[in-house]
């Protein structure tokens, strides 16, 4: 018998599904004659697997408790179900942390469409190959790299996925429920949507001023403009030549620190320096260092380097740093006493989310100048017990963040302001940051635009500060969610008149509108794009869009299923009827309860203070109600329709005709909006839509004066083709 998987389509659905509100990858796969054995009747399978992949016992699986994926291995399920939970260890343990998915048959013997959680499409779909070829590798017991295929899994998380200091930021603004675009393969992202919305790129925010930046990587006009401003900073100047270095040390008076005037991230700084010799090899390791032969020479700040991170007007977290020094043993040469007493450290690697790199004595220019004036080499071997520092700065991991002298604090974000930067990395050097620095005769030695955060996200000891809460606290105050009111619309035959009515009325509330349905992409009216826009890709470009101040989307069953909605929630959600379930048979849908958990899930997204307007004339769509987080309006033709008749005696909003008039009704109490012989000819054909339209306006605050004044005005298009807006 041949046992396989066979891959029949493999989606990545990008936004809010039938599956979660987070995108996955959706594979409908085909497990032939697998189908009639399930885990149980495979002999050896769950031991095999157990081995391959320890971590499953953490798989809670339907059980609800830890082991309850193996609970269920153990007494029988099938490969669908197992390759799911396969694919989510091999995520996790290739980096990115993930834990959904879902697995369900089809009504076709041995197909099944599976979903699982990813957060980068590459990795998840290079996953879903590997954990097929892993367990068939079990299944039939054939021999399976798992560390070549989780090597490469690994290079593709480096690759692709957000580094770990945009990762937390965009976490911490997920915890406060603002919603997030990733804008490049790299590490600009936008928090918020349309003109709410606010971008990063790693520690830089739209708030970083590019002046500020400049100002910072000029090492002495930022000197400069913080001892103007009583900045304690160490005494010092330019110098352009290894002479003018010497003669400047020695006026300064040793030891001195060199540094490249425009450089960063301790590049090319030497310390303690006391002869000639040093002072002028530090001179050339720095001006290689820099963009110009420019050198800043500065006095020797006796104690420890510190790294104060400021979010605007406060120091949130600090690190210090500590030499690194080795012991030599009289046999291995230094190259090999660094890899053995300094680079097993686990924080140190060459990877993203190492917060401090692995050393190459061999190699590192500044490690080199340091072992020279040692009268050693990277292929000297030390005496056995004899001490070599290898590197006298940086190494900045230890949390003192509690231990800070407010007045230390106070310098920090006051440096950071002269310089004009809203999110600093404040280099100082004290014996003690618990004194003052007057006290503790330290200096402010560095002011870095973008700094790194890995120093204080996994710090070597004390604990983990959350630097992304305070950035996204920056950028958005406390009641901000850093969302625009987005109205989806989900329906056939009226959605698309509905969506360009919605946008209507909120355009003349004062509002800047953007409309993505299947007549277009619309900005206030003008049309920006004449091809059908019902697609995830029309309604991001309306979040992305900084003049968008409320979006509406049209969105269809076939969109939901083979994209997701394109945005994470939404303020008003409408949903006008369940048509067009005919020609979604390639989806496995065959009734129309399947077509109700997928229309379903454009009211799953509504915020809690959300809306969802319901057309009441539809029982299928009007049960749709008691699903919703906020509130409902129902809309109807006639005001007995029962949906109708139940929402007002429970003292809810609906809107209906009554006597051809428009009619907005909170209970018992009653407005009459407007009657249809004010509206211009051919309106009635469009009543439906007219309807929704009305209570979608009404969830979002339009007054009843402006919605008659924009419903006076529609012009409908003749054909019978939606209004002119």
């Amino acid at each position: 018998m041949t046992k396989d998987i066979a891959f029949l389509r493999v989606s990545h659905l990008r936004g809010p599904n039938i599956w979660t509100y987070r995108p996955v990858i959706e594979a409908w796969l085909d497990i032939g004659e697998l189908e009639d054995f399930p885990s149980n009747t495979l002999p050896g399978l769950y031991e095999r697997l157990l081995a391959a992949l320890p971590g499953l016992i953490e798989h809670r699986c339907g059980v609800g408790q830890r082991g309850g994926f193996l609970e269920r291995l153990r007494e029988g399920t099938w490969c669908g179900h197992i390759l799911e939970h396969v694919v989510l260890e091999l995520q996790n343990l290739a980096g990115m942390r993930t834990g959904f998915g879902k697995t369900r048959s089809t009504d076709v013997r041995g197909v099944y469409k599976m979903a699982f959680r990813t957060r980068q499409e590459q990795v998840g779909r290079a996953a879903l190959l590997a954990g097929r070829e892993l367990l068939l590798a079990a299944i039939a017991d054939l021999p399976f790299d798992l560390e070549a295929r989780l090597e490469q899994l690994r290079e593709l998380v480096d690759e692709h996925c957000l580094g770990p200091s945009t990762a937390h930021i965009v976490e911490a603004a997920t915890e406060r429920k603002i919603p997030a675009i990733r804008l490049t393969d790299g590490n600009l992202v936008q928090l918020g949507y349309g003109a709410s919305q606010r971008r990063i790129w790693t520690a830089e925010t739209d708030r970083t001023s590019a002046i500020a930046e400049s100002i910072a990587s000029d090492k002495d006009l930022t000197k400069g403009l913080l001892k103007a401003c009583g900045v304690p900073v160490p005494e010092g100047s330019l110098v352009k030549s290894a002479e003018e270095a010497w003669e400047e040390a020695q006026d300064i008076g040793l030891p001195v620190v060199l540094k490249p005037y425009d450089g960063n991230h301790g590049r090319g700084v030497s310390l303690n320096l006391n002869t000639r010799a040093d002072v002028e090899a530090a001179y050339h390791l720095a001006s290689r260092k820099g963009d110009s032969a420019s050198v800043l020479v500065e006095r020797y700040i006796a104690g420890d380097e510190h790294r104060l991170l400021v979010v605007g007007r406060h120091v949130v977290a600090a690190a210090k740093g500590e030499s690194l020094w080795i012991t030599g043993d009289g046999v291995a040469d230094i190259i090999g006493l660094v890899d053995s007493q300094i680079n097993t450290d686990p924080r140190r690697g060459s990877a993203e989310n190492s917060p401090l790199n692995a050393l190459a004595p061999q190699h590192g220019a500044e490690i080199i100048l340091e072992l020279e004036r040692q009268g050693l080499t990277a292929y000297s071997v030390p005496l056995a017990g004899q001490r070599v520092l290898i590197q006298p700065n940086g190494n900045v991991s230890h949390d003192v963040t509690d231990l800070i002298h407010p007045s230390v604090a106070f310098a920090a974000a006051l440096a950071a302001r002269v310089v004009g930067l809203d999110i600093a990395g404040v280099d100082l050097v004290t014996q003690d940051i618990s004194l003052p620095l007057e006290v503790s005769r330290g200096a402010i030695i560095e002011v870095n635009a973008s700094p790194g955060l890995l120093a204080h996200l996994q710090p070597a000891d004390g604990r983990p500060r959350p630097v992304g809460t305070a950035i996204v606290g920056h950028l958005f105050g406390a009641e901000d969610s850093g969302r625009i009111p987005v109205v989806g619309v989900t329906g056939g035959r009226e959605a698309a008149r509905v969506a360009r009515l919605v946008g209507r009325l909120l355009r003349l509330s004062g509002r800047h509108t953007g409309v993505a349905c299947r007549d277009g992409l619309y900005l206030d009216g003008r049309q920006a794009s004449g091809a059908d826009c019902v697609n995830w890709d029309a309604g991001q470009r309306l979040l992305m869009n900084r003049s968008v101040q409320a979006a509406v989307c049209e969105n269809d069953a076939r969109m939901i299923l083979s994209e997701g909605l394109a945005y994470d929630k939404c303020a008003v959600g409408i949903v006008t009827d369940m048509d067009g379930l005919a020609d979604l048979g390639e989806f496995y849908l065959r009734d129309e309860a399947d077509m109700s958990k997928v229309v379903r899930t454009q009211v799953d997204v509504i915020l809690p203070d959300g809306t969802a307007v319901l057309n009441a004339a539809d029982p299928a769509v009007a049960a749709l109600a008691e699903l919703c987080d906020g509130k409902v309006i129902f809309y109807g033709l006639d005001a007995s329709l029962p949906a109708l008749v139940r929402q007002r005696a429970a003292g809810e909003r609906a809107v209906f005709l009554y006597a051809d008039c428009i009619v907005l009704a909170s209970g018992a109490e009653e407005v009459s909006l407007l009657s249809l012989s004010a509206l211009k000819a051919g309106v009635v054909a469009e009543v439906g839509a007219l309807l929704a339209a009305v209570a979608a306006a009404w969830a979002l605050n339009v007054s009843p004066e402006l919605m008659c004044a924009a419903l006076r005005n529609y012009d409908p298009a003749p054909g019978g083709k939606p209004g002119k807006l």
